[in-house]
């Protein structure tokens, strides 16, 4: 009997090959599952992330003891700064660690009601309630310029750069029914550069998106629109029946969001030659204004071009819609108090919020088509 040959090595084509498995998910997912046990999960699924946040809603608290008036990302999307009622501002970092790296608590002697980043360098713009407008270095956290700017609450700013001059403007809106246009930057003049009076309380401002034209809200629920060339009114925005709260410009510069006290927020179109007479492009419903007559702030998405937009609401949410179909997309739950704030990330599906509760909370969105 002959001796039998040894076997053929194994084919590993057809064969099962048991794969160890990843107790962790993927970097751009998280798993939500019932027990904290490994072995012994019950419901698991995966969530696609969307940012590269921490995690899918990170909390900014413990800076601010009174309510958040306005908070905003800087131009590059690193930095969040946020102006409270306690008279203070605080810095914090996007992306994790998420650090409040910086309290400027002396720079205003009342409430802080609006702040802006500047274009160009690393400079802070505030307003408060003690008629001033403060330039701070966030780089130092010093103040390098103080002006008395109005006679009354200065409720509002914004900015933008001059043509092609390279020359930051700042305007300010203010109770003394004036709003006022200032040079920006460490070098300026503590004279205003224009004055446009209004006759009543002004309650927001923004720039149109050359520069030259003025968009300002005030309490006899029209906006009105300035030409800083000629110095005069040119028309009006009408439709809302009570205050408009805020103006945003959309990042394409046809469209201005304004929510108001009336609870009915409005696009306008600002186009040259709007098809519609009354230049109202949507009207939308969602975010309650209360009785507390905040001055609630709006904003445009900027990752997606201004797809959608967002307004906090006295019922503790914040409302996010579809532009082109007015629809609601999203009621964000998790604040404890009126939502007074809202910005978008400049390059990342990220919301921004700000409440009377005192904290900010920072969450993912789905990407806009």
């Amino acid at each position: 009997m002959s001796k039998r040959g040894a076997s053929p090595p194994p084919s590993t084509e057809g064969t099962l090959i048991k794969r160890a498995r990843s107790n962790s998910p993927a970097r751009n997912q998280i798993a939500i599952s019932s027990g904290n046990d490994e072995r012994q999960k019950g419901l698991i699924r995966s969530v696609k992330r969307t940012s590269n946040l921490e995690a899918p809603i990170i909390s900014l608290s413990g800076s601010h003891s009174a309510e958040i008036l306005n908070c905003r990302f800087d131009p590059t999307g690193q930095n969040v700064a946020a102006c409270s009622a306690d008279r203070s501002v605080s810095l914090w970092r996007t992306y994790p660690p998420n650090t409040n790296y910086g309290l400027l608590s002396s720079h205003h002697k009342a409430p802080i009601l609006d702040l802006q980043w500047s274009l160009f360098s690393p400079l802070l713009y505030t307003v408060s309630a003690d008629q001033m407008l403060s330039f701070t270095d966030v780089t130092t956290g010093q103040r390098t310029r103080k002006i008395r700017a109005h006679r009354g609450i200065i409720n509002a700013l914004d900015r933008t750069m001059a043509g092609g001059a390279g020359i930051e403007l700042v305007a300010t809106a203010s109770d003394d029914g004036t709003v006022r246009v200032w040079e920006g930057g460490e070098d300026g003049s503590k004279n205003s550069v224009a004055v446009l009076e209004l006759g009543c309380p002004a309650t927001s401002v923004a720039w149109s998106a050359d520069g030259q034209n003025l968009y300002i809200g005030a309490l006899d629920n029209e906006i009105h629109v300035y030409d800083l060339r000629k110095g005069e009114q040119v028309y009006a925005l009408t439709g809302h029946t009570d205050t408009p709260t805020s103006l945003a410009l959309s990042p394409n510069g046809s469209y201005l969001l304004s929510p108001s006290f009336s609870s009915h927020t409005i696009i306008h179109d600002v186009r040259p030659f709007a098809p519609s007479p009354t230049r109202i492009h949507r009207v939308l419903q969602g975010a309650p204004a209360g009785f507390e007559n905040t001055l609630l702030k709006g904003a445009w998405s900027k990752d997606d071009g201004g797809q959608r937009v967002a307004v906090g609401g006295a019922d503790r949410m914040v409302c996010v819609w579809d532009v082109d179909s007015g629809r609601v997309l999203y009621k964000l739950p998790g604040h404890r108090g009126t939502v007074t704030c809202v910005d978008f990330h400049p390059k990342e599906p990220i919301i921004l919020t700000g409440s009377k509760d005192g904290t900010m909370l920072l969450g993912e969105l789905d990407p806009g088509l």
